[in-house]
């Protein structure tokens, strides 16, 4: 019998996706920007010298805010409609026998910052704020690029888009370097396959915004911005 292994965070993502609901389903959807803080243990810059010299990097993490039960050999994913059933191995389903994730990352830059030392902003992230982060490594495109790989049931979604309707006076709320981010995480259509309801309403939290809206016919329609007290803080 193999020895189990412990794993300890080395750092934590902080960004504006502070709930579950309408973070992408996968990474680089969506050009939000994120930064990684490093444990004290790891602040040495030295863990990272050559890190600038890659664009993209990968980051393996953990599915914190789950609430972990008895997992399941076989899930049902959202993208066909929560009702079919496929095999746990065959989705990146966050249910998993070890909750972990992968996830590939631009790296924009190596900021320092007194009290914390080197940390790294990145783009396109599809983690929830907080997440530790458990390891991260450089992306090589020539051995972890492979564009002619099919992609099972996944292809089917990866053109969805709907499209947004921000009023204007509403949208005015949110900074402007948000803005744009905020409306394609919309246009990803954050609600569960399975609820299509065109009288539901949802709310999205978004940094320290409450984002309400219906989809009806292929359109969102954005009708509250509301301030909350979850501010991010990037200290």
């Amino acid at each position: 019998m193999q020895e189990k292994l412990t794993l300890q965070p080395i750092a934590y993502i902080r960004n504006d996706y502070t709930a579950k609901f309408g973070i992408p389903r996968q990474s680089g959807m969506v050009a939000q920007r994120a930064y990684i803080f490093f444990e004290r243990e790891y602040q040495d810059n030295n863990a990272l010298r050559g890190l600038e010299d890659y664009d993209y990097l990968w980051l393996l993490w953990g599915f914190h805010a789950n609430r972990q039960g008895k997992h399941s050999l076989m899930v049902k994913p959202p993208r066909l409609g929560g009702n079919r059933r496929m095999g746990v191995f065959a989705t990146r389903s966050p249910y998993r026998p070890n909750p972990i994730g992968l996830s590939s990352v631009r790296l924009e830059s190596v900021e320092y910052k007194k009290g914390f030392g080197a940390i790294l902003v990145v783009e396109g992230a599809d983690l929830m704020d907080k997440t530790p982060i458990y390891d991260i490594k450089p992306y090589l495109a020539f051995t972890d690029s492979h564009p002619e790989a099919r992609s099972g049931f996944a292809q089917n979604s990866l053109m969805y888009r709907l499209r947004v309707e921000f009023p204007q006076e509403l949208l005015n709320y949110i900074p402007k370097e948000k803005q744009e981010s905020l409306i394609s995480v919309l246009t990803l259509d954050p609600r569960p396959a399975y609820q299509h309801c065109a009288e539901e309403c949802y709310g999205l939290s978004y940094g320290e915004y409450d984002v309400r809206f219906h989809v009806k016919d292929g359109v969102l329609t954005v009708f509250d911005v509301t301030l909350t007290d979850k501010a991010v803080k990037i200290k």
